[in-house]
């Protein structure tokens, strides 16, 4: 048997919305109620205590399609210290094994079918993204002076593994990493992306997961969106001082998922609501320039939420 969470939401804001929110990420795992044995019939177990019924099969085992919308407030930059509203799109599919797992701002697809043996199962595919840092909603006034920058088109492989049964028979973690590049010619940069998820349901119709993750950036995309030019600093009437920014870590976060199933069974699809919570921290140059030390800030928070279809 094969769970996936109903209806993963996450958006520009993990991520970055990350995500990793975050995004700010698309989980694998099995559920169901906390049987001993899900084969079993419903009755008692060794300590006389009443069991749910076995979780049987799930409309995640074959086929399936989940389609949502919801909305997410987070800096309207990476960082910034103005906070921005934003329509979160999803979409997460299986079709013949390729699976279709939502990203922030973006899709990725997984061409490994999952194991049903019980053991671990692998990912591995192409992952893609648009980001829209500093296209618009810029809301503080002197990065505004600076100009809107281009979107970025963001792709790359992607890569995992998830172990079920950790911890109880239906939870799972699993790991994950991105490696993308800019496409479009924006900041024609690249961005690496681990995380680790642990994904488990606390009854039979809610479940939830906690994700942590990093960004790391190349010179190319820490220069695009983090370095002062001359010119810059002339266009902030001297209140941005020049900053060549580097590549490196550029932040660590965690993220909290959470989805209840409208019926009561996430098993059987359908209707589900979906809240997600995130904080990232960025680290060296991303957090040292002035974008960030003088007119944003370094913390960031994310939260989000919406409702999902199952088919």
């Amino acid at each position: 048997m094969r769970f996936r969470s109903p209806f993963l939401l996450t958006s520009s804001l993990c991520l970055a919305l990350a995500a990793p929110l975050s995004a700010q990420d698309a989980i694998s795992a099995q559920t169901g109620p906390a049987s001993q044995n899900s084969g079993q019939n419903s009755g008692q177990n060794s300590d006389g205590a009443t069991e749910g019924p076995p979780v049987g099969e799930t409309v995640f085992d074959g086929d399936f399609l989940t389609i949502g919308l919801g909305v997410g407030l987070s800096p309207s930059y990476t960082g910034s210290d103005d906070y921005a509203v934003f329509p979160v799109p999803v979409v997460q599919a299986s079709y013949k094994g390729i699976d279709v797992n939502p990203r922030p701002a973006g899709l990725a697809l997984d061409f490994v079918p999952d194991s049903d043996t019980g053991g671990p199962s692998f990912d591995a595919g192409i992952a893609a993204r648009l980001r829209s840092d500093r296209v618009d909603q810029i809301k503080d006034d002197v990065v505004l002076r600076l100009g809107e920058l281009d979107r970025a088109v963001e792709v790359g492989p992607t890569v995992g593994i998830s172990f079920p049964g950790v911890l109880n028979p239906y939870d799972s973690i699993s790991v994950n990493v991105d490696a993308m590049w800019d496409v479009a010619g924006a900041h024609s940069g690249m961005t690496v992306n681990p995380s680790v998820t642990y994904f488990t349901p606390l009854s039979r119709g809610i479940a939830a997961s906690i994700t942590g993750r990093a960004t790391f950036i190349d010179d190319d995309f820490a220069d695009y969106y983090f370095s002062v030019s001359p010119a810059d600093t002339v266009a902030s009437g001297g209140v941005l001082p020049q900053f060549q920014a580097e590549g490196g870590l550029q932040s660590l976060g965690v993220n909290l998922f959470v989805a209840v199933d409208l019926d009561g069974d996430i098993a059987n699809g359908g209707l589900a609501l979906v809240g997600v919570g995130g904080y990232s921290r960025l680290m060296n140059d991303s957090k040292d320039t002035p974008l960030t030390s003088i007119r944003g800030s370094a913390d960031q928070f994310v939260v989000g939420a919406g409702i999902g279809y199952t088919f």
